[in-house]
């Protein structure tokens, strides 16, 4: 049952913030509910009020001359033991209830004399024992001399009825009597009903047409809204002819209309920035094609040179070995353009297979080293023994950690660079950490970007391209995996390439955690929270998310990678001590 009401306010508090048209007329409804309520209140208290009044100064006046005809029918009796004093209170009462014309209705008189109650006996007409009904403070009062008056609700000639209880003293030559008038006020609260009854149909009429009138009003406004917003996901959606329907000429039809002219012109400007794209990335796939022949002509006749230039000058033969130099970074570049130029046209293809990635990190870091030696940057290894194996393309897998090395021994600052390779029931991921200068603060946002360099006074040692993380980043996103950088100033960097274990299959956790567990955060204290790292999304953006997958005893642990899409997920923007450190 808990569960059920539980649900049901899931589903009104959902349809409650969704809904613009149910949150106005709610509003209406409760605020003229709540208006009309308190009128109609005032009004049926008005009226039972003045009906009351009204019912009070009849009664009074009959009670004032009934009480004045007493009087002069019961002065000539000077004591009360007389035999014609009572026969004198039985015909006046008699009378002023035969005069009375309401008699039929059921109105009371009663003559009493409470200070003599054994030589005066009660009379009333009609016969009616009308002692419950006259309370001891109105008995009181009338002892007094007052004229005074209460409502009481009894029995006096059938049904259970309310009265207007009416007294007056009716002095005489022995003492004091008192006559009570018990006028019933049936026909006052009958009337009283009928009236609030009016009042409250009327009140929940107009409460009904003001919802009505309210959700009409809502829906002429909220419809085109609708519209607008179906209209802008289609657009969004890539469905750039959608327009809306433009009716009559008020506001929302001006609204319609704009929205149509700014549809259009984004139209225009969509397709024309994609034509422009488009012929941008043939030319530059059609000037690499071209450049293909002269290279090979120019590779030729260098390698020649080449071959031949311990027979030159020293001069000649240098500028033979730098021509050598420049024409394999020249090939690189064409290739990397290429490269990027199928990834832009979206024809870059996967060709997956079962790899064991413990020999192709073997083979990367026998390929890059040469470079580490001459550098003085020690690579070390921490690979299980086990065979890896991920169904992943193998070229762009070894390219893709070619570039990462390579460039973490281009900046390693002679120190040991660390390669990390772990393994999940879902992932694989490595990590490359070296420990060079790290980056400035704000560089963070140019992590990946084509041709950028974090510091370009440095002297390159390999020549690259700077188009190799860019490509990295493409080929880890064709996997369905991430590429996900982190760095501080002075604490080097450490980027982790994260892929599938199947193909296809959508990445949740990375078997390693992003911020290496030696690094030093400006937060100080435990690293409970996990720290933040920066990487790619699948969106091309730069994310800010978690990246620690520690446990709250800051033990390396499973990460989770967030939002859907395999996009790190959002957090808190980082501090200058951390920051992804950039790979040209």
């Amino acid at each position: 049952m808990s569960g059920r009401v539980a649900r049901l306010v899931a589903r009104v508090h959902q349809t409650w913030r969704r809904s613009l048209q149910v949150r106005v007329v709610t509003i209406t409804l409760v605020a003229s509910s709540l208006l009309v309520g308190g009128f109609a209140f005032l009004i049926a208290d008005k009226i039972t009020t003045i009906l009351l009044d009204n019912a009070r100064s009849d009664v009074r006046q009959r009670v004032t001359s009934g009480a004045s005809y007493a009087t002069k029918q019961v002065s000539l009796y000077g004591q009360p033991q007389e035999a014609q004093l009572q026969e004198t209170i039985d015909d006046t009462v008699n009378y002023l209830a035969g005069g009375d014309p309401q008699q039929t209705s059921g109105v009371v008189v009663a003559i009493t004399a409470n200070g003599y109650p054994d030589q005066i006996q009660t009379r009333t007409a009609p016969a009616a024992n009308v002692r419950p009904l006259i309370s001891p403070e109105l008995r009181a009062a009338i002892a007094d001399g007052k004229v005074a008056s209460q409502i009481r609700t009894g029995r006096l000639t059938g049904e259970t009825t309310k009265y207007l209880v009416y007294g007056s003293p009716v002095p005489t030559r022995f003492g004091q009597i008192e006559i009570y008038y018990l006028v019933p006020l049936t026909r006052q609260d009958v009337t009283a009903a009928d009236a609030r009854a009016t009042v409250v149909a009327t009140g929940v009429a107009l409460v009904i047409l003001l919802g009505l009138l309210a959700a009409l009003v809502t829906r002429l406004v909220v419809n085109p809204v609708r519209v607008a917003a179906r209209t802008a996901q289609r657009l969004s959606a890539g469905l750039l002819d959608q327009r809306m329907v433009v009716n009559g000429e008020d506001d929302l039809a001006l609204l319609a209309a704009s929205f149509n002219q700014m549809a259009t012109n984004l139209q225009r400007q969509i397709l024309r920035l994609e034509e422009m794209s488009r012929l941008q990335r043939r030319f530059t796939s059609d000037v690499s094609h071209e450049l293909r022949t002269p290279l090979t002509t120019v590779r030729m006749a260098a390698d020649l040179i080449f071959a031949e230039r311990d027979e030159f000058d020293p001069a000649v033969a240098r500028s033979a070995e730098l021509l050598q130099a420049e024409l394999d970074r020249f090939e690189e570049l064409l290739t990397d353009l290429l490269e990027i130029s199928r990834f832009d046209a979206g024809f870059a293809m996967l060709d997956s297979e079962p790899t064991d990635l413990v020999p192709v990190v073997h083979r990367v870091v026998d390929r890059l080293a040469g470079l580490a030696e001459r550098v003085g940057v020690p690579i070390e290894l921490d690979l299980p023994s086990a065979p890896v194996i991920a169904e992943v393309d193998p070229r762009r897998v070894e390219r893709v950690l070619r570039n990462l090395v390579g460039n973490a021994v281009e900046h390693g600052e002679a120190r040991p660079v660390l390669i990390t390779l772990g393994v999940d029931e879902t992932a694989v991921a490595i990590t490359v950490r070296d420990r060079g200068v790290g980056l400035k603060v704000g560089e963070e946002k140019l992590v990946f970007n084509r041709f950028w360099r974090a510091d370009p006074s440095r002297a390159r040692q390999t020549g690259g391209t700077g188009l190799g993380l860019s490509i990295s980043l493409e080929d880890a996103r064709l996997h369905g995996g991430w590429l996900e950088a982190w760095g501080a100033p002075g604490q080097g960097a450490q980027f982790r390439l994260t892929l599938p274990a199947r193909a296809g299959d959508r990445l949740t956790t990375s078997p390693l955690r992003l911020v290496p567990a030696d690094a030093a955060l400006p937060f100080g204290g435990p690293r409970d929270g996990g720290p933040l790292a920066i990487g790619p999304g699948t969106g091309g953006a730069l994310a800010i998310g978690p990246g620690s997958g520690e446990t709250s005893a800051g033990v390396p642990g499973g990460e989770s990678a967030g939002g859907p899409g395999g996009e790190p997920a959002g957090g808190p923007a980082q501090t200058d001590e951390q920051r992804a450190e950039v790979r040209s």
